[in-house]
């Protein structure tokens, strides 16, 4: 089976090891960069990479800057690493597109997790490809959604969580649920992220936002 590329941006060495380490025993073919400058260059000279996991605080260019960079050009999965728990660089992570957002110090092995679930959604093959409802029509093998047959933008995460609601079309799911499935951890009941998420996506599917349904105290049902 052909190793998946994932690039380590980080300007300290002995992270960029620890992270490796830990990909490499699953299994992952590890690029590393020491500061931004350098995975922009790394990034849009190879095309095969899978995941980007990416440091904020660096050298020359920072994690934002990258960030908005490769997200001008490319919806690779970005996992972002920071040293900083504030909740406005987390907000401003999701709002630049980032995918996964995880503050050190972090547990190597639930980073690798994340990294699994992320990629195996991206790459996911097996059911059924095409999904419809209300005129929205999503198909997971292109990662493509059109609104009454027009094409329209979605965020990796964006994409994930329409999938979500229309593979359990007419079923009330709750903050939790969506959070473990989707994002494949707990958020330890924080529900920020998912109404930041529905919010945005709700306003990309404009008139068709409204099959998204608020269950008040739950989460959210997608009806048709």
């Amino acid at each position: 089976m052909e190793q998946l590329e994932i690039l380590v941006v980080d300007d300290e060495s002995r992270m960029r090891k620890l992270v490796k380490d830990f990909l490499q025993k699953s299994n992952y073919k590890v690029i590393e960069a020491e500061d931004g400058s350098q995975a922009i260059d790394i990034f849009f000279n190879n095309q095969n990479i899978a995941l980007i996991i990416l440091d904020v605080m660096m050298p020359k260019v920072d994690g934002w800057q990258v960030c908005r960079e490769i997200r001008s050009y490319s919806k690779v999965p970005i996992i972002m690493l920071t040293a900083k728990a504030d909740e406005r660089d987390e907000l401003q992570g999701f709002q630049l597109g980032v995918d996964e957002y995880i503050a050190k110090p972090f547990s190597p092995k639930i980073l690798v997790a994340r990294v699994e679930a992320i990629l195996r959604r991206t790459n996911q093959s097996s059911g059924e490809t095409i999904l419809e409802a209300g005129g929205i029509t999503v198909d997971k093998a292109a990662h493509a959604v059109l609104i009454d047959g027009e094409a329209i933008d979605l965020s990796y995460k964006e994409f994930e969580l329409l999938v979500y609601f229309m593979e359990n079309k007419g079923i009330a799911l709750s903050r939790e649920k969506i959070l473990n499935s989707v994002w494949n951890y707990d958020y330890f009941g924080d529900a920020r992220t998912i109404d930041t998420h529905v919010k945005k996506l709700r306003s990309k599917l404009k008139d068709k936002g409204e099959c998204i349904k608020t269950i008040w105290g739950l989460g959210y049902k997608l009806e048709e």
